[in-house]
């Protein structure tokens, strides 16, 4: 009983039976005989075809235009998504989410310019203080975590002069002027 490969030479085939140009290897598998053949033409003008193509596709084509590994459209289009979950998940107890909102670009921008409409006329373009108190000084008059800022400004300070915000401004603005706030003050960052 033989099991596996069969190395015998074929009896059925013969050089005489096959077309003019065709080949057979000496060699016998599982009762089949190869041929020797060369791969045609089309098949390798196909083959060599595609790798030059391949080449000449990475080398010019493939658009790899970013710089350090840092494709703009893509950063814009993860900020734009970062800046609406944060501002349709806004808890004014986490500061954790303010410090977020912090280092984004575009809830700063918003906050600047709701601080600039609504704020600088008392606490100056800078932060730096006038009428109302200085807010990058480093001294903080109501507590300096995030979330106690943000009732300063929402609750306000009617007797220092200081006028709620939070019907005015509602809390996704307020929100965006605490993260502008903080963007000023890098010995509040974390």
């Amino acid at each position: 009983m033989k099991h596996g490969l069969e190395h015998e030479k074929s009896e059925d085939v013969t050089e005489e039976d096959l077309p003019e140009g065709v080949l057979l290897r000496d060699h016998v598998v599982d009762g089949i005989q190869e041929y020797d053949q060369r791969l045609p033409m089309w098949w390798l003008i196909i083959l060599f075809g595609v790798i030059f193509y391949s080449i000449i596709y990475w080398l010019v084509i493939d658009d790899r235009s970013y710089v350090g590994g840092v494709d703009q459209r893509l950063e814009e289009k993860l900020s734009a998504v970062a800046t609406k979950r944060l501002a349709s998940s806004i808890d004014v107890t986490n500061d954790a989410l303010f410090f977020e909102m912090a280092r984004n670009v575009d809830f700063i921008s918003a906050g600047r310019v709701i601080y600039e409409a609504n704020c600088a006329a008392c606490h100056g373009n800078e932060l730096q203080g006038g009428i109302g108190v200085s807010l990058v000084d480093g001294e903080w008059d109501h507590g300096s975590r995030p979330s106690e800022i943000y009732v300063s400004v929402a609750k306000g300070f009617p007797e220092k002069g200081m006028q709620p915000w939070e019907t005015l401004l509602g809390q996704k603005r307020i929100a965006e002027v605490v993260a502008y706030v903080l963007s000023k003050n890098p010995g509040l960052q974390r």
